[in-house]
């Protein structure tokens, strides 16, 4: 049902007219430098691909790689066990894994879902007309980027790392109960280069307001301390062409726009009339729903 041709969050292939498998892998290096909280947050991450389908994750593979010759294999324990705490939590099985030796720590899952064929959300079904939201602030690539350079401190960097931990579980059981539209959640490319992705599957273009998007704090400040990833400004690079710019929106702010994500948040495409009782169903679930734009005819994104 959902291959590359997309872009899409995870892959998705139909058993029967009732039942739908879904799949995706995600691992990354650590960016936090507590073991426990890098496994907590790669596990939510990988999750994240398969709510961002409004599907149910149920089982995962673990997958890692660790230099064991030269760092303490308790770390690597403590990683796998972030990521079980994770699991548990999304009631989800871990029923196996693998593991290499590498120089580099990396740890993440493979995770398969299950989802009825028929309310499958895709990124290729926005439509004029549809709002848009946003269910977690951005720049944690910034305040991660930031803690390595020793700019902040592990304390400062404590609720981003809540965020990033927050599971998208509750934004995507209330966006099918809204019927929304489109669905992509906001990973390494940033709200500009998924947002692109998600224009372009549905053959639309995406109007969003710069100031509406909510940041995290110190993150504009940090932007202009030249605390941005290399993953940011490839972003920008990259999508630059296809993103047109009010001349109101200050750089540093086009810069957290861009910023490669860890465990965002889903922006979500739904029908204007149904915008507002989705913004509370997910607040009433303690989560976050900012409305951030909305979609008109056309092609790529408009930043206002």
């Amino acid at each position: 049902m959902v291959g590359v041709a997309t872009s899409d969050d995870a892959g998705v292939y139909r058993i029967n007219d009732d039942l739908a498998i879904v799949q995706t892998v995600d691992f990354f290096t650590p960016i936090v430098d507590d073991p426990f909280d890098f496994g907590r947050i790669a596990a939510a991450n990988s999750l994240s691909d398969v709510y961002a389908m409004g599907a149910t994750p149920i089982s995962a593979l673990n997958i890692a790689a660790f230099p064991s010759e030269t760092l303490d294999i308790r770390i690597l324990e403590r990683i796998i066990e972030g990521g079980a705490a994770i699991a548990q939590q999304a009631r989800v099985a871990i029923i196996g894994g693998h593991t290499i030796k590498d120089p580099e720590p990396k740890y993440g899952m493979a995770v398969v879902g299950v989802a009825d064929p028929r309310t499958i959300v895709t990124n290729a079904g926005a439509q004029p007309g549809n709002a848009l939201l946003l269910t977690k602030p951005l720049g944690t690539g910034v305040l991660s980027t930031a803690l390595k350079h020793g700019a902040i401190n592990a304390a400062r960097m404590a609720k981003a790392v809540q965020w990033m931990v927050q599971l998208n579980d509750a934004a995507s059981a209330a966006m099918l109960e809204h019927r929304a539209t489109a669905a992509t959640d906001i990973t390494g490319f940033g709200l500009l280069g998924h947002g692109l992705e998600m224009a372009r599957a549905s053959h639309v273009r995406l109007k969003i307001v710069a100031d509406a998007v909510p940041l995290m704090d110190e993150v504009l400040r940090l932007i202009e301390d030249g605390q941005v990833p290399s993953g940011s400004r490839d972003n920008a690079r990259t999508y630059e062409e296809a993103v047109t710019f009010s001349n109101r929106v200050a750089e540093n702010r086009r810069l957290a726009l861009f910023d490669a994500q860890t465990s965002g948040g889903l922006l979500i495409a739904i029908a204007a009339g149904r915008a507002d009782a989705l913004k509370q169903s997910i607040e009433a679930r303690g989560g976050l729903a900012a409305h951030i734009g909305s979609v008109s005819a056309g092609d790529g994104i408009e930043v206002l």
